[in-house]
């Protein structure tokens, strides 16, 4: 007896967008009932009056023609947005971004990617990265027919490599059964769906508001009650398809991966971090591995199997651990084992002042070694008195400064205009080409002016300086650092930011600290821009220099570690 060769990838593509068809047939038959209720209701109120013998055979024909044709345009509009441009939107809504080539976590994802591809037998994969803290992941087919999967950075930092693994193995498996591509269509279908309605949306403006702006009115209440219902019923398709298909995925991760034990762990892990991804919808929920923790329900019952859009995650367990032989409270003990030992790993970082051999930092730096770091400028103020002296960095910052305004070089004693000296000139040029007045600054501590060091951090490439302890980050990085924990703090690190909680976070008063540092402001060693003393968030009010050219934060020693320890420990 012959066997039936398996289908390949492109194979299986192929089916699914002929299987696809059957939504565009659905949605025409939901736009033509739509478009059919709308107009038989506007002939119903005005018809008698506006079109003589307007229930007749013939007219009826006709308007059912126009509602057909209408209803097939707009269902063809509507399928092809969601097939050209439906993954990209999800990807750029959930802000998912290539891996980091410089990232040690982003590298690992990508090789594993590629690993599990090849033993997939899947053609190329691309991956991507969701800046969220949420552990989870989602597999999309985009426009140019290529397989994406995107996992969060929450999912990197808490799951080991063969976890990683096992989820990879997961969404392939999804790529190569055609779930990806069908359900990321019907997903892209009610999401268009979902646009539509929440434009039609009465204004929570006041009435007065309301009145003055002319906005606001009663929505068309036929539209907006079709479009509900036709969400809600893409809404209900995906969750059928989604459900079972989620199992199965499992089962052939195991046969990819060759560890159901390791995607059942990463499955509870995910189940205890799965809140909201990116700027999340409920629309999305079919996609992902876990389904987002508002939607998600561990229950059994009709009701529950006819709304919520993934299995019971206890069941997906148990069933990859029968895989195993094992009982599921056995892959929960081995996810908490598992914490305890990377607990346990986490380096140690000291404070500034623990560390052995610091070199002492003198707060003004070496003497300058230029006219251009001397204070040797001075510029006129609008009343004509003189003003400085300034160094040729502090110069170009004042608020006052013009290239029309009359200055002076003391040493030279020389009166012109800004422009017309080549020292103004030249370091105008270089803030032009995002750097530093003074070229000799460039990638330098702004406290002490030595050269700053490449290094990395948690896993993110950032500089450092070793003599003051000092740390420039790129502000996009930082929810990296955060989500991840590899190391922990000393005691005396730990009792600095409970005495800056106590001092400055229980103060009413929170700028307090920034206004200190608003004294000695810096410039970016990046780009040469001044940097401003501002809080790092509403949330966490340590006081941090951030550059609003290049978009880097400047953290003095221990600031840093101070903002990990507020968000990881004392909240």
């Amino acid at each position: 007896m012959n066997r039936k060769r398996p289908r390949n990838f492109y194979e299986i593509q192929r089916q699914q967008q002929w299987k696809s068809l059957f939504i565009l047939a659905v949605l025409m038959v939901f736009y033509f009932l739509a478009i059919g209720m709308i107009a038989m209701a506007v002939f119903l109120s005005i018809g008698a009056f506006a079109v003589p013998h307007f229930l007749s055979g013939s007219f009826l024909a006709k308007l059912m023609g126009g509602v057909l044709v209408a209803a097939s345009v707009i269902a063809v509009f509507h399928y092809h947005d969601a097939r050209r441009f439906g993954a990209a939107f999800i990807l750029k809504r959930l802000d998912a971004r290539n891996p980091d080539p410089a990232d040690r976590y982003h590298l690992q994802l990508a090789n594993t990617v590629e690993e599990m591809r090849v033993a997939s037998g899947l053609p190329a994969v691309r991956p991507y990265v969701i800046p969220s803290f949420a552990v989870n992941s989602m597999a999309l087919i985009e426009a140019d027919g290529v397989a994406a999967v995107a996992v969060t950075e929450g999912l990197l930092a808490d799951c080991t490599r063969d976890e990683i693994q096992a989820v990879a193995a997961h969404e392939l498996a999804h790529i190569a059964r055609g779930d990806a591509f069908y359900v990321g269509l019907v997903c892209s279908l009610a999401n268009f769906l979902e646009k539509l309605r929440a434009a039609l949306e009465p204004d929570d403006s006041p009435p007065e508001d309301r009145g003055q702006s002319g906005g606001g009115g009663a929505p068309p209440v036929l539209i907006y009650a079709v479009l509900t219902l036709t969400s809600i019923l893409m809404h209900l398709l995906s969750t059928m398809l989604s459900r079972e298909r989620e199992i199965l995925a499992d089962a052939a991760a195991s046969e990819i991966s060759r560890n159901p034990v390791s995607l059942a762990r990463a499955l509870y892990k995910a189940h205890l971090k799965s809140s909201f991804v990116g700027d999340f919808s409920l629309t999305y929920s079919p996609l992902f591995i876990v389904a987002p923790a508002l939607s998600s329900d561990d229950r059994e019952g009709f009701w529950s199997r006819l709304f919520n859009s993934h299995p019971p995650l206890m069941k997906r367990v148990r069933l990859l651990a029968q895989q195993a032989g094992l009982r599921p409270a056995k892959v929960i003990e081995q996810v908490w084992e598992s914490r305890r030992s990377r607990e346990q790993a986490r380096g140690l970082v000291y404070a500034a002042e623990e560390k052995d051999g610091a070199m002492p930092v003198v707060p003004g730096g070496p003497s300058g070694s230029s006219a251009a770091e001397q204070r040797v400028w001075e510029i006129k103020d609008t009343g004509g008195r003189w003003q400085g002296p300034f160094s040729l960095e502090e110069l170009l910052f004042l608020p006052s400064f013009s290239v029309f305004r009359k200055i002076g070089h003391i040493q030279e004693d020389v009166v012109a205009q800004a422009r017309e000296f080549p020292q103004v000139r030249l370091g105008l040029e270089n803030l032009r080409k995002k750097k530093p007045v003074v070229a000799a600054k460039q990638n330098r501590c702004p406290r002490c002016h030595v050269p700053l060091n490449q290094t990395f951090y948690e896993g993110v490439a950032i500089q450092a300086c070793r003599r003051c302890g000092g740390k420039l980050v790129d502000a996009s990085l930082m929810d990296r650092i955060i989500v991840r924990r590899e190391v922990t703090f000393s005691e005396v690190l730990i009792s600095k930011a409970r005495a800056f909680r106590e001092e400055f976070l229980l103060n009413p008063i929170k700028k307090q600290r920034a206004k200190e540092k608003e004294v000695r402001r810096i410039t970016c060693p990046h780009c040469g821009y001044r940097m401003l003393a501002r809080p790092y968030s509403y949330q966490y009010f340590v006081p941090v220099d951030k550059c609003l050219a290049c978009a880097k934060i400047w953290f003095d020693a221990d600031e840093l570690e101070i903002l990990q320890i507020l968000i990881e420990k004392l909240d």
